[in-house]
C-alpha cells in the first residue's frame, strides 16, 4: 500500500516561512508527478504546485514567486518551501502523488494544517 506522510504545517505569522514535506512509501514506481493542493473553508480545492518526474514545475498564480516545490529523488519526498506567507494561504495542504505513464494512479496524503496569522 502506498502511503504519503506530510509534515511541516503549523502556525506562523504573516511574512513568515514554512517548509512542508511529503514522503512517499510503499510499492511505488514510475512516479509521474508529485504536488500539493490546498483547501480552505468556503473555498474549492486548488492546485498549489506540482513537479514532474523530471524538473518541470507548475504553480498557482497566487503563490508564484513565493513558494518553491522540489523533490528529493532518493527519498521519494517532495517539499514545498513557502515564503512571505499571507493569511490567505491558510488552508489544509494535501500532498498528491501520480504514478504511471499512460494511466495514472493518484494517491493522496492526510493533509497538514497551515495557519497564517495577521
Amino acid at each position: 500500500q502506498v502511503q504519503l506522510v506530510e509534515s511541516g504545517g503549523g502556525l506562523v505569522q504573516a511574512g513568515g516561512s514554512l517548509r512542508l514535506s511529503c514522503a512517499a512509501s510503499g510499492s511505488i514506481f514510475r512516479i509521474n508527478h508529485m504536488g500539493w493542493y490546498r483547501q480552505a473553508p468556503g473555498k474549492q480545492r486548488e492546485l498549489v504546485a506540482t513537479i514532474t518526474s523530471g524538473v518541470n514545475t507548475n504553480y498557482a498564480h497566487s503563490v508564484k514567486g513565493r513558494f518553491t516545490i522540489y523533490r528529493d529523488y532518493a527519498k521519494n519526498t517532495v517539499y514545498l518551501q513557502m515564503n512571505s506567507l499571507k493569511p490567505e494561504d491558510t488552508a489544509v495542504y494535501v500532498c498528491t502523488l501520480g504514478v504511471g505513464t499512460t494511466t495514472l494512479n493518484i494517491y493522496w496524503g492526510q493533509g497538514t494544517q497551515v495557519t497564517v496569522s495577521s
